[in-house]
């Protein structure tokens, strides 16, 4: 029993979240390092769960290959993924819980081109979002995936947090988020969600 150990706290629960953080490694080099998800946009990539398959992870994966689990975590879902998603949502809406999309994958170009974001940028960005430095920061619209890129996060080059500006040619990133946005909206297709949750998807 757990009042059998010193120091224990009685009742072991913890409140509910202020901050939910999504991770993703966008191997397409598109996705922003970090932005603010609404309701709906929480429930579209949670449902779509996006990542890529990073070289070491899995035997025979040598290089980064896009990945989409449902809720992050499709082999133990004993429910449609929709069914959790409307639970995230309500708890969101309900203790007003923020939710980020942390990218952690590559920057100024896909695999083999661009970089991995900066470990200490991420810190950063995670450091931010825990301390509430970017709740009130003014934040741009994503033109392909809608999502709301923070204008500055301290620490934390601005140049670095528009995926666009970090390539050399603005129109192969164009090329490059379609394939994505394209991938999403294949994906999507398979799951049921209402028109406001698949609308908060990406545009382009």
């Amino acid at each position: 029993p757990v009042d059998f150990i010193p120091g224990a706290r009685i009742p072991s629960i913890g409140g509910h979240p202020k901050n939910v953080i999504f991770l993703t490694a966008d191997a397409f080099g598109v996705l922003p390092p970090v932005s603010r998800l609404s309701p709906e946009q929480a429930m579209y990539y949670f449902i779509n769960g996006y990542t890529s398959k990073l070289a070491g992870t899995e035997d025979g994966v040598t290089e980064p290959v896009p990945n989409f689990s449902p809720c992050f975590g499709g082999p133990f879902l004993p429910r449609p993924p929709a069914e959790y998603a409307s639970m995230l949502a309500e708890r969101i809406r309900r203790h007003d819980a923020k939710v980020w999309l942390l990218n952690t994958g590559w920057t100024g170009g896909p695999y083999g081109t661009g970089s991995r974001f900066k470990l200490r940028y991420t810190r950063a960005m995670v450091t931010a979002i825990l301390e509430g430095d970017l709740d009130d920061v003014p934040c741009t619209p994503d033109a392909i995936f809608g999502l709301a890129i923070p204008n500055a996060v301290p620490d934390v080059p601005a140049e670095v947090l528009q995926p666009r500006d970090t390539w050399s040619n603005g129109d192969a990133y164009d090329v490059q988020a379609r394939k994505l946005a394209a991938l999403f909206r294949e994906n999507d297709a398979t799951f049921e969600m209402s028109d406001a949750v698949r609308g908060a998807g990406p545009r382009g």
